[in-house]
């Protein structure tokens, strides 16, 4: 058998070792597989898988979409047809103005026309709105003022012994007169603010003596007097 030269020799031991590289390569990969693939499997197993969460502004209801059945009890909503009329606001209902001179009459009022000696006189205050509309005016006892004279001697002012006027104010409606509910006595004496205490102040003359009442009240004053006669 003939011998072999060297170079050929070599060839084969190239191949060879190349054989065994590959062998050895596939070994490691395969015994790779078997170790790492548990891993990751467990790795996969391991990892949480996301769940759904709920969105807080999901579940909370945004204001003014839904209504609650107790705002939906307490605010019911009327059917067209069951709405109600429309109310005139203030600015469309006129107010009550204070009353004017040109539409009020203020006279004087006595029980009677003459006295006899020791009856006292009974003196009323009348009012009259002779305007259009309703007004309003202080008829209290602080806007109140009765005054008999004779002649141009004032006898008597029921200012001056007044105690505890107050303020009062009324309506008076159109066309309509009334009168004081309590009418003021005079006691035929002669008044002042010093005399109020006294018990001797000096009496009106009678025997048939004229003397005139006059009156205002809320500012508005009687045009005329009241004759009365004193006897």
């Amino acid at each position: 058998m003939p011998r072999q030269s060297a170079a050929v020799y070599r060839r084969r031991r190239i191949v060879l070792l190349g054989g065994l590289i590959l062998v050895l390569a596939a070994i490691g990969i395969g015994v790779w597989l078997l170790i790492a693939q548990p891993w990751a499997s467990a790795a996969t197993e391991s990892t949480p898988k996301p769940t759904p969460t709920t969105s807080s502004t999901a579940s909370t209801p945004t204001p003014g979409t839904v209504a609650s059945p107790d705002a939906e009890a307490s605010n019911p909503q009327l059917p067209p047809d069951e709405a109600p009329e429309d109310v005139p606001d203030a600015s469309q209902t006129p107010a009550i103005v204070a009353c004017q001179a040109k539409d009020i009459e203020v006279k004087a009022v006595a029980d009677a026309e003459s006295y006899a000696d020791g009856v006292l006189p009974k003196l009323s205050i009348s009012l009259t709105n002779r305007g259009s509309s309703d007004c309003t005016l202080d008829v209290g006892s602080t806007m109140q003022s009765i005054t008999v004279s004779s002649g141009s001697d004032v006898w008597w002012r029921s200012t001056d012994c007044q105690q505890n006027p107050s303020s009062m104010i009324a309506t008076l409606t159109a066309g309509t007169t009334v009168t004081s509910k309590d009418p003021v006595t005079w006691d035929r004496t002669r008044s002042s603010v010093e005399t109020c205490e006294q018990e001797n102040r000096q009496r009106a003359p009678g025997g048939g003596a004229s003397y005139h009442v006059a009156v205002s009240i809320g500012g508005f004053a009687s045009v005329s007097t009241q004759q009365i006669l004193l006897y």
